[in-house]
């Protein structure tokens, strides 16, 4: 697997106590780029409301991705995550799951407030790129 480094310069805001990397790297190997995952499933059940447990079935729908090329949270080197009205208030919920998806120093994250996503349901995105 490749070695991804996480650095955060004591010339950057203290990004490590908000829980993400202010910069990532990794040797050439081969990129991982995947599209944004919502709260879909498989199965086709209905995407549920709560802005957390879609997070949560998006986060899912990352790792599922990662692993079908044989690649995990380690192998994320930026994540940026599509909140719909994003506030303070539910940054917290939107960002809930990706803690226990990384289990550690998470990659570099950029969460962005969006007017919407591709269908009304939906209130959160998550893009990944990496590398194995």
């Amino acid at each position: 697997m490749t070695e991804v480094s996480r650095h955060n310069p004591d010339t950057l805001p203290d990004s490590a106590r908000m829980g993400y990397t202010q910069v990532t790297t990794a040797p050439a190997g081969d990129l991982i780029c995947m599209s944004g995952q919502v709260a879909w499933r498989r199965d086709g059940s209905p995407v549920p409301d709560s802005l957390g447990e879609q997070a949560q079935i998006a986060i899912d729908n990352v790792r599922l991705g990662l692993e079908a090329v044989g690649a995990g949270p380690a192998n994320v080197t930026a994540m940026r995550v599509y909140v719909v009205g994003l506030t303070a208030e539910n940054s917290a919920e939107a960002a809930g799951p990706l803690a226990g998806f990384f289990g550690g120093p998470a990659p570099c994250v950029t969460m962005i407030g969006v007017s919407s996503l591709a269908m009304p349901e939906l209130k959160i995105e998550i893009e990944v790129m990496g590398v194995k």
